[in-house]
């Protein structure tokens, strides 16, 4: 994987093979900071990154200047090369090693982007939980974004606060907003 812009533009990563992660492609990755940068000046949000994985996306927040971003993921790999990485440029991401679902039940903070990149073989039920633990937990931020990565053959569109979605080969993005009428 690779930092597509920003003041680490064009760096490769790679992480351990032994971690059981999917990173999003670089071609959906871009995708999805495009329409992000037209919604967000990103030295001004704060984000959370669930199912961090690699980091992927936290990296490129960061390397596109976010200060304030979290990574939570469930295992201790994923969360060990995400400090190395971060440390080594010297970015700003705080880990959580935890459960999303009980993360999501305990925060208090509010961020402007929540991203969740769930394993693809989720039953719909497993999705569905993210959308509503953000939203009935009050966790975005005015005018904020929960974007759920799935497979395109996973359909979020029913869900409470469910906005679009993009699809990008084999990967789509769903956005859900705040709901101003709810």
């Amino acid at each position: 994987m690779r930092i597509i812009s920003g003041q680490f533009k064009g760096r490769r990563i790679t992480a351990p093979k032994k971690l059981p992660v999917r990173p999003t492609t670089d071609m959906a990755k871009e995708s999805l900071f495009n329409i992000l940068n037209n919604h967000y000046y990103f030295d001004e949000v704060s984000v959370l990154d669930l199912f961090a994985g690699t980091g992927n996306i936290s990296y490129e927040f960061a390397s596109r200047g976010t200060e304030h971003i979290t990574a939570v993921d469930d295992h201790y790999g994923c969360i060990n090369f995400i400090n190395e990485t971060s440390e080594s440029f010297n970015m700003s991401i705080a880990t959580i090693k935890s459960d999303v679902f009980k993360y999501l039940e305990k925060t208090q903070q509010k961020f402007t982007v929540i991203f969740a990149d769930p394993p693809y073989n989720f039953p719909v039920e497993e999705f569905s939980k993210i959308p509503e633990l953000v939203f009935e937990n009050n966790l975005l931020a005015e005018n904020g974004l929960l974007i759920v990565e799935h497979s395109k053959h996973t359909d979020l569109s029913h869900l409470t606060n469910y906005s679009y979605s993009k699809s990008y080969g084999g990967n789509c993005f769903s956005f859900f907003e705040l709901n101003s009428e709810t």
